[in-house]
């Protein structure tokens, strides 16, 4: 894994479990991160950005975090000194305003921000420009389907991630691209 279109890179946790997501999360990352290498290597978990261009791009965006007063919690900065590998990366302490919080990255990075109420996520999670997928994950199910059907996503996931099948349209909202594709649909379309 390098990049991924839908990957998410905004996060938001309850507060009441904030800490304990964080702890877990960063171990993850740093496995990740550990198990950098060739995409083709047995063993290997996170690959490179796909050209110069797309390197740079997120490398900007992890400077731009990091000058507009995030906290790098773990990475930032490329991994190794060959080809267009970044470490994966993990931001807190990151405000709605910042480029970091409110632009589709496509790259190894995440935003992690607590949240206390569904309204308030909600809002937050919809209070940007782009709007291609959402995970959301809860023991509560009715909750879950009730926030999936409030964002402004063209692809919203319950308690699962990057699930596609080839006979559902996919496509985003807002800046996160035009029309559909794959399903029955797209082709209407």
């Amino acid at each position: 894994m390098g990049q991924a279109c839908t990957a998410g890179s905004r996060i938001f946790v309850q507060e009441g479990i904030y800490e304990e997501f964080l702890t877990k999360f960063t171990a993850i990352t740093k496995n990740f991160a550990a198990a950098t290498g060739d995409p083709f290597g047995i063993g290997t978990q996170h690959g490179p950005q796909i050209s110069q261009v797309q390197f740079d791009r997120v490398m900007s965006y992890i400077e731009s975090g990091k000058q507009d007063g995030a906290t790098v919690h773990t990475g930032g900065t490329r991994h190794g000194d060959k080809g267009y590998f970044i470490e994966p990366t993990i931001f807190t302490d990151v405000k709605p305003e910042m480029k970091i919080f409110q632009e589709e990255i496509f790259g190894p990075v995440g935003v992690v921000t607590k949240f206390k109420t569904e309204e308030e996520v909600i809002e937050a999670a919809n209070n940007t420009t782009y709007g291609l997928g959402c995970h959301i994950f809860s023991q509560n199910i009715s909750r879950a389907l009730r926030v999936a059907h409030s964002l402004e996503a063209g692809s919203a996931w319950v308690n699962c991630a990057q699930s596609v099948d080839k006979a559902v349209p996919f496509g985003g909202y807002k800046q996160s691209g035009i029309g559909r594709e794959l399903g029955e649909y797209a082709l209407d379309k």
